[in-house]
């Protein structure tokens, strides 16, 4: 990112959203946080943040999403029994595939989709945001954990796909979500070329023990851990991970807010400002080296969610946009 300008951008669409008569709210998961997060930002910032705003022009296509998962795996999604599975909603298995496919795998899609436009444009302007994505539990051949498609491998490969990395450079996933990333560890297995830092609550879902071989710096954590004891960690180990991994042309940083205290699946105790301060070191650090970042959503499964999002986003618009 030597000699970029900076210039933030949001990649965001309406069809973020995952609409479906109401029973969506059977998962804790808000399913809607994208566009409330990005109305909010609306709200604060005006017309201004829409010239710093970029859709995808399409949903990932099934080659796209060939470079990553099994071709039986994506078999399988046409399968509702499978799908309410993986997004834990029994009811969804009376629901006809069709209307499945339109109502939740299609947001899904473009939500992929954003992860990548996002990561384009970080490598050209610096930092870029997806007003979605952070799939962290799917893997090349199953989904779970309300995650069907890996967005955040699907972004790497494109990349290097396009040789937008070379040969030498890293792509780096920072996940602090506080549950453990096993999708992308298990996609990356196998692929030094990937350096993965994960922090997350060690004692909830999905505790894949041959997951976390795969990781590179880990940081476990125990449930109930505050905001002044994850901090601290996090200012220690982040560094150190960016020293460890080398030349890094990409990070890609999973945002997820269940870290939150009033979120009862993450199980940690971060109030409101050590999250928001969690965020700003991140985004901050990354900065400050030089390595172009990409921020994805991951979980969140407090009402509060999309305002701890929001948060994040209105303070890399302030400070590195310029708006007010």
């Amino acid at each position: 990112m030597k000699n970029v300008n900076l210039q933030p951008t949001i990649v965001y669409t309406p069809v973020y959203d995952i609409h479906f008569w109401g029973i969506e709210k059977m998962h804790p998961f808000d399913s809607r946080k994208y566009s409330r997060a990005y109305r909010m930002l609306r709200h604060t910032f005006g017309q201004p943040l829409e010239t710093r705003t970029t859709a995808p022009k399409a949903q990932i296509s099934q080659t796209e999403l060939l470079t990553v998962h099994s071709e039986s795996y994506l078999q399988r999604l046409h399968s509702s029994a499978y799908l309410s599975r993986i997004v834990e909603i029994p009811v969804l298995a009376k629901v006809p595939y069709p209307v499945l496919n339109y109502r939740l795998l299609r947001p899904m899609r473009w939500g992929v989709a954003g992860t990548c436009l996002a990561a384009s444009i970080a490598l050209e302007r610096g930092i870029a945001v997806n007003l979605s994505g952070g799939y962290h539990h799917a893997s090349r051949e199953q989904g779970e954990g309300f995650t069907i498609y890996s967005d955040i491998a699907l972004a790497i490969v494109a990349l290097r796909l396009a040789n937008r990395l070379n040969e030498n450079q890293k792509a780096m996933i920072v996940d602090l979500d506080a549950h453990q990333g096993n999708g992308h560890e298990r996609i990356f297995h196998d692929d030094p070329s990937v350096y993965i830092f994960d922090m997350y609550n060690q004692h909830i879902y999905p505790r894949d023990a041959y997951a976390r071989q795969r990781i590179n710096y880990d940081v476990p954590l125990m449930p109930g851990c505050g905001g002044d004891e994850y901090l601290s960690l996090l200012r220690k180990a982040l560094p150190a991970a960016i020293k460890a991994a080398g030349e890094v042309g990409v990070a890609i940083y999973v945002a997820g807010t269940d870290v939150f205290e009033r979120d009862f699946l993450g199980m940690l105790s971060l109030d409101e400002e050590a999250v928001c301060e969690r965020d700003r070191y991140v985004i901050d650090t990354f900065v400050k080296a030089e390595i172009p970042l990409v921020m994805v959503l991951g979980g969140g499964y407090s009402p509060d969610s999309y305002r701890l999002i929001a948060a994040a986003v209105d303070y890399i618009m302030r400070r590195y946009a310029g708006l007010r």
